[in-house]
């Protein structure tokens, strides 16, 4: 970087509006606190060697081809839509020259490029597919849809009151990976993993500290018809495309040239197969990169064609069979907003078309835990059951409805949780329980007392299957909701929001017109003279108005003085910073 570059960048940074401020800093990852005095100080950070590898990775390959041609060359940048981008970041001046601080580290940038080992690598024009590329029919890619969509919903319900443990690395923690297994949401791993992923592209996952929560978009999404839910997630994983895989209508680039869409990028094979994955599992497109007959007008730019999704995908039921050995056998995928209410009170034991679920005295006890009574959850099997409600079903209702509430859960006049019981006995059995230990659970005459929050005693009992209901301060029992969503807050930028890079542009702003701009300039180009011991071409006004030009190797700046060894006379001079009209390194 020399004194010229760091000018000519911070003049066009000076000139620049706020909000084309405030893109460059957020596309280079600038941090919104940056200690930068002036915009010279922020000139010389962003031609900083470290700083150009930095944001070098993220420019898409047409922005690394154009530079490329420009440093061998030695001509500018072509006008054009790469020259402005890579002025818009801070690689070449407003003329298309690539700034001599980017050009002289250009060359050592660490390059990657897609490999045979690259799912789907091909030329970037995209025409070519890997050996494994296979064309689905629309049938299979519905199909896939229908079960992607299955697994989505299955994830986001067990994960709303009990969040998914996530790595110091950012993945999903192998003891929730296989509790999703387990409960029958994905069939392995790997496709644990694509369904994480897709959730969090498309915003209905997000990640908090070291776990995975549900959002407030993601519980909405639970109650939407099946269409809906397919046609808003495949938006947002378009939507959520790194820009180089963007068309200019809107759509997107064949899934064959993604892996060559970064190729300073160290990392985006990688992440290019796992995008490529995710849009496989979701049937946004089939192994060869096509997109289904309803998504070719996203593909396109447009909108999904939900007409004709809908006219593939297996029609939404909203009746079920309930049989005498207290299973219910849906004969058809379930609207969503029923499988929710039923999956309250009973349990999934097999998810395909035609699903089959399960009641038993824990399940109803969750439901009535949940919120659910005895009435209203005859009113509700009954309004969609086909065959009515059997008697062995409605004996275990009742049955579950008088056991429900024994222990009841509330604060004391201290504001201490405490567990009291309608029955004597059902307490010892609490204080004798080793799976409830962690709530330190203590007796205290006829009741239990912890220092443990009511939510937290509530649910433990809960899930151990005790009949516990959770109370007011006036004993009315009351309704505690589970689930454990993500704090909007938590969606917010996390390189800081655009007020703090308002301030900072502000910041600059004011330092840039508290005092004389060419003063400013000219002494921080002779600081950066001196530190480089480099000849400069400066010219002197003499005290009769004249000026006259020396050529100084600077050897030192201070007192309002520069120093420096005469080039032409060989002698040492010194000369008034004051007097000084400019200066140019030769």
């Amino acid at each position: 970087m020399t004194p010229v570059d760091a000018r000519a960048l911070a003049s066009w940074l000076a000139a620049a509006d706020d909000d084309a401020l405030i893109a460059l800093l957020r596309a280079r990852r600038v941090a919104p606190d940056a200690a930068w005095s002036d915009f010279f100080d922020a000139a010389e950070a962003l031609l900083d060697p470290a700083a150009v590898a930095k944001a070098a990775p993220a420019l898409p390959r047409s922005l690394v081809e154009a530079m490329d041609a420009a440093v061998a060359s030695g001509r500018p940048v072509p006008e054009g839509d790469e020259r402005a981008a890579l002025t818009a970041l801070g690689f070449t001046t407003a003329s298309g020259e690539p700034y001599a601080g980017i050009t002289n580290v250009w060359a050592d940038l660490p390059r990657t490029d897609a490999t045979d080992d690259d799912a789907d690598a091909s030329p970037a024009d995209g025409d070519a597919t890997d050996e494994d590329a296979s064309e689905d029919d629309d049938a299979q890619l519905a199909e896939r849809a229908f079960t992607a969509l299955s697994s989505l919903a299955d994830v986001l319900l067990l994960t709303a009151p009990a969040p998914l443990g996530r790595t110091g690395a950012g993945t999903l923690g192998a003891g929730d990976r296989r509790r999703l297994i387990d409960a029958g949401a994905v069939p392995d791993a790997e496709t644990a993993d694509l369904v994480i992923a897709i959730g969090v592209d498309a915003g209905l996952l997000a990640p908090t500290g070291r776990e995975w929560r549900v959002t407030t978009a993601g519980n909405a999404w639970l109650s939407r018809g099946t269409v809906d839910r397919w046609a808003s997630t495949a938006r947002a994983l378009r939507d959520a495309l790194p820009a180089a895989l963007r068309t200019s209508t809107g759509g997107w680039m064949p899934p064959a040239a993604w892996p060559r869409a970064y190729p300073l990028d160290p990392s985006w094979g990688a992440r290019a197969r796992r995008l490529i994955a995710q849009w496989r599992l979701w049937a946004l497109v089939d192994g060869s990169g096509r997109a289904p007959a309803w998504a070719a007008p996203l593909e396109a730019g447009g909108d999904i064609d939900e007409a004709a999704l809908q006219q593939r995908l297996p029609g939404e039921v909203d009746r079920i069979f309930l049989q005498n050995d207290l299973t219910a056998i849906a004969p058809g995928p379930l609207e969503p907003a029923i499988d929710a209410r039923l999956r309250r009170a009973a349990r999934r034991e097999s998810r395909a078309q035609a699903s089959t679920y399960r009641f038993s005295a824990e399940s109803i006890g969750a439901a009535l835990a949940a919120g659910e009574d005895a009435a209203s959850l005859t009113e509700f099997l009954t309004g969609i059951s086909l065959t009515g409600l059997p008697q062995p079903l409605a004996y275990e209702l009742e049955r579950a409805a008088r056991r429900h509430g024994r222990l009841r859960v509330g604060v004391d006049a201290s504001g201490r949780t405490q567990v009291t019981a309608t029955e004597p006995g059902a307490l010892d059995t609490l204080a004798v329980d080793q799976a409830l230990r962690p709530l330190g659970l203590i007796a205290e005459g006829d009741r239990l007392t912890s220092r443990s929050s009511v939510d937290a005693v509530f649910w433990m009992l809960s899930d151990a299957r005790y009949p516990v209901a959770a109370v007011d301060e006036d004993g009315k029992v009351r309704i505690l909701d589970r689930a454990q969503l993500a704090d909007p807050a938590d969606d917010a930028d996390l390189d800081g929001t655009d007020t703090g890079y308002r301030a900072l542009v502000g910041r600059l702003r004011a330092a840039h017109a508290a005092g004389d701009a060419d003063a400013a300039w000219l002494g921080r180009e002779l600081e950066q003279a001196v530190k480089a011991r480099a000849v400069v071409a400066v010219s002197v006004r003499l005290p009769d108005g004249s000026t006259r030009d020396f050529s100084l190797e600077a050897t030192g700046l201070g007192g309002g003085r520069l120093r420096g060894r005469d080039r032409a006379s060989d002698v040492e001079r010194t000369l008034p910073v004051s007097s000084i009209v400019s200066a140019r390194v030769i």
